[in-house]
């Protein structure tokens, strides 16, 4: 992401955004809602009818509109973001216009801004310097190599032996083979992740192979394979020797901890009323909050109020483990400073 804050007063103000990836696409959601303004370059039918003889022909032009948004929409695997309102400023106004936000395209918003909002744009403009994280995951016959997005693990391809667990070792260099493969366009950090020896043999098989992606690999023992061994590379603080600042591995502390003061009945709460209450006695550090809940009146007021006691706030992706155990909560919690009494 490339950010321009240079025309903010205090918090208020506009704020132009340049997103480069998919990642920065899903920030740009969370960092757009209804009643904010954005002005964009965009295209609009206009009618280029000559003369009345002729019959009319509408045709799309480049303009540039204020729209105020009333709908934001994230496709994924469509890698764009639907940002659907009222024009402002421009031409037409008070017509309805979608515009279709794709990486390389430009918009400013204008608005109040919120710290974890400016924070959030701050760790996606540092995000973009570093290359993409992946994590392949392997035991005997079977493997799966991620993609780490700042959503949360995103599959890329699986593979399988044919013969499953406990097959032949005479099977394993074609295996070997098979998930080498895909890993020769790699070009950013690779973490090699699994139980027993046999990610270290993969690694020696690679480098005897001359590939160049295992020299810079990270070997990592977890416990299980797929999505759960991400997680575990992520818990034991894997990425910190790749990157200084990583929002998920940041998630899965923190949540953590919360699972974890919740079995010793301490310093936690969790649920909209316990965090209300917390917030109201002032003994909150830091709310987690489930990014759903984000477009929700009633939360972002909780927030509001856990800011203006300078508590820390945290957004959980709810596309990644973490955050799907923080809705399970019910999408709020917050680590307090002392316990309070139920």
């Amino acid at each position: 992401m490339k950010a321009d804050c240079g025309d903010l007063k205090g918090n208020n103000g506009e704020v132009r955004l340049f997103p480069e990836s998919v990642d920065d696409l899903w920030h740009l959601q969370h960092l757009v809602a209804p009643g904010d303004l954005i002005f964009a370059t965009t295209f609009r039918s206009v009618d280029t009818a000559s003369d009345k003889l002729r019959p009319e022909k509408m045709e799309k032009r480049p303009v540039r509109l204020g729209v105020r948004i009333e709908r934001v929409e994230f496709s994924q695997h469509g890698v764009r973001l639907r940002i659907s309102g009222v024009i402002e400023h421009g031409v037409e106004i008070g017509a309805y216009h979608t515009i279709n936000v794709e990486t390389g395209f430009e918009i400013s918003v204008i608005k109040q801004w919120r710290p974890h909002e400016l924070e959030r744009i701050e760790r996606a403009v540092k995000s973009s310097a570093f290359s993409l994280i992946h994590i392949l995951t392997i035991e005997e016959g079977e493997a799966e190599l991620f993609r780490l997005r700042q959503y949360g693990p995103e599959s890329v391809v699986t593979f399988s032996s044919g013969s499953g667990k406990g097959g032949e070792s005479d099977n394993r260099p074609a295996f070997f083979e098979q998930v080498l493969a895909p890993l020769a366009a790699i070009d950013g950090p690779l973490i090699i992740a699994g139980p027993g020896f046999i990610k270290d043999d993969f690694i020696k098989y690679a480098r005897n192979r001359g590939n160049p992606v295992a020299e810079k690999a990270i070997s990592v023992e977890t416990r299980r394979i797929g999505r759960g061994a991400v997680q575990d590379v992520i818990g034991k603080g894997a990425l910190e020797k790749l990157i200084d600042d990583l929002q998920l591995s940041r998630e899965v502390k923190f949540m953590d901890e919360v699972l974890c003061r919740i079995a010793q009945d301490g310093a936690v709460a969790y649920g909209r009323q316990e965090v209300q209450d917390a917030i109201g006695y002032g003994a909150v550090e830091q709310v987690l909050v489930a990014d759903t809940l984000l477009r929700d009146p009633a939360t972002m007021a909780l927030i509001e109020s856990a800011e203006a006691m300078r508590a820390v706030v945290v957004v959980l992706s709810s596309s990644f483990e973490p955050g799907e155990r923080l809705v399970a909560l019910g999408g709020i919690a917050a680590l307090l400073r002392y316990k309070m009494g139920k």
